[in-house]
């Protein structure tokens, strides 16, 4: 994220639980793709920051995504491109409606 932010916001946002992006998270760390800052905001909650070498690689994976994104896209026409993104929006939105019924299940006390 071009913005620093708490490992849990960042599980928020992309979907996936907060154990696990906190072990990429680390490992990154490991590797001085990302540091780790104080949060003014939540003293236990570590802002998640590139550094530069981060932010270097991010744009080197970006580089080499855009040509074969490019030209999938290309392949299949601005139609099919849009047809497969409402399908996975429509995807999405009904599994996040199914993990939002396992929560509130789970937090019932229900079995699932």
């Amino acid at each position: 994220s071009p913005v620093p932010l708490p490992v849990a916001h960042i599980a928020r946002n992309m979907g996936l639980a907060r154990q696990s992006v906190q072990r990429i998270v680390n490992l990154l760390a490991d590797r001085g793709l990302v540091r780790f800052e104080i949060n003014p905001h939540h003293q236990r909650a570590k802002l998640v920051v590139l550094t530069q070498e981060g932010r270097a690689a991010a744009r080197a994976a970006e580089d080499r995504q855009r040509p074969w994104a490019r030209d999938v896209a290309a392949a299949l026409g601005p139609e099919r491109v849009a047809a497969a993104l409402e399908v996975l929006t429509q995807m999405e939105l009904l599994l996040e409606g199914a993990a939002g019924t396992r929560d509130e299940d789970i937090r019932e006390g229900a079995r699932v």
